[in-house]
């Protein structure tokens, strides 16, 4: 491993362990997870299967409700949300990749309210790398990795399912 790379797979085991008390302690809690297009849809998925969750695995996307839609556009290939459950009175845990400014959480959450009103929305994310410009917080985390804000990080998924994230 370089300078320009991370250990993806242990920062994923890290988050993942984290999870699985908070989410196993409470039998009766119910939680669907829902995994922000497109890293955090991965990350959600692998969460999903490797935690054995029985409840319905959500995605969305949050390109609509991004205050900088206009200057971004629309991705390549947009994905829609899909959430096989009710919203309203749900106990949600957003998954996402990178936790930068705290604007695609933002637009995330804008995007679940179109859905209904939540109970609880709680965030977990693979990697938090600093610099926020909105007041939003993982309660669960895999890594800190403060980067400045001229570099960024990638994050990719192999063919078998496995990740690997580079500092670009």
């Amino acid at each position: 491993m370089n300078e320009n790379t991370l250990d993806a797979e242990a920062t994923y085991a890290a988050l993942r362990e984290t999870l699985r008390p908070a989410l196993h302690a409470e039998p009766q809690r119910r939680v669907h997870l829902i995994g922000i297009y497109s890293g955090g849809a991965w990350v959600a998925a692998r969460l999903h299967a490797d935690l054995a969750l029985t409840s319905p695995l959500g995605t969305l996307s949050s390109a609509f409700h991004r205050d900088d839609y206009g200057r971004r556009g629309l991705p390549n290939t947009p994905k829609s949300t899909e959430l096989p459950f009710e919203v309203d009175g749900a106990d949600l845990l957003l998954v996402d990749d990178i936790l930068y400014t705290g604007r695609t959480v933002r637009a995330a959450m804008n995007e679940l309210f179109d859905y209904g009103r939540p109970a609880r929305i709680e965030l977990a994310v693979l990697l938090d790398r600093g610099g926020r410009e909105l007041p939003i917080e993982a309660r669960y985390c895999g890594a800190v990795h403060p980067l400045p804000g001229d570099r960024h990080f990638a994050l990719s998924r192999g063919d078998d399912g496995r990740l690997a994230l580079r500092i670009e």
